[in-house]
């Protein structure tokens, strides 16, 4: 990093942390021992979600949240657990080297990690997910979760 008192061009990391979602970093020059401060952001290519009608977005980790939370609704799920199951998504997802995804493979990742949580909320979850049309479509779901037990 440049000094900016002498433009001498190394210092040393005196002390770092996070504020809001960038890095402030103290620095001292190893010329001119004069101390600045600089700060870092991560840079990330946003993530572009493909929806049902083929229009774009980008990803909302507060829409997945909310439907994580409303499918363990009035379950004994701790919302850390939840928050978890949110990032654990979020992350599937930047790790793809795909910077599109469709909203088909966002619900099957809220669906398999929900089934390992809870299975009534996994259920739920389904049944929105995929539209349920009828109590067939449901009891089919249901018998398929019980035969993998």
């Amino acid at each position: 990093m440049k000094c900016p008192f002498c433009g001498y061009h190394d210092s040393k990391v005196i002390d770092s942390r996070a504020v809001d979602d960038r890095i402030r970093r103290r620095r001292e020059c190893l010329q001119c021992a004069k101390r600045f401060t600089t700060y870092e952001s991560v840079e990330t290519t946003p993530l572009i979600v493909i929806k049902k009608d083929q229009s774009r977005e980008g990803f909302d980790r507060t829409k997945l949240l909310n439907g994580l939370l409303r499918a363990c609704e009035k379950r004994s799920v701790p919302l850390e657990t939840i928050e978890r199951v949110a990032d654990e998504i979020e992350a599937d997802l930047l790790n793809a080297l795909d910077r599109e995804v469709t909203s088909y493979r966002i619900g099957e990742l809220a669906m398999e990690k929900l089934k390992r949580v809870d299975e009534v909320a996994y259920v739920r979850f389904a049944s929105v997910y995929r539209q349920f049309a009828d109590v067939q479509t449901f009891m089919a779901e249901l018998k398929n979760l019980l035969k993998e037990k």
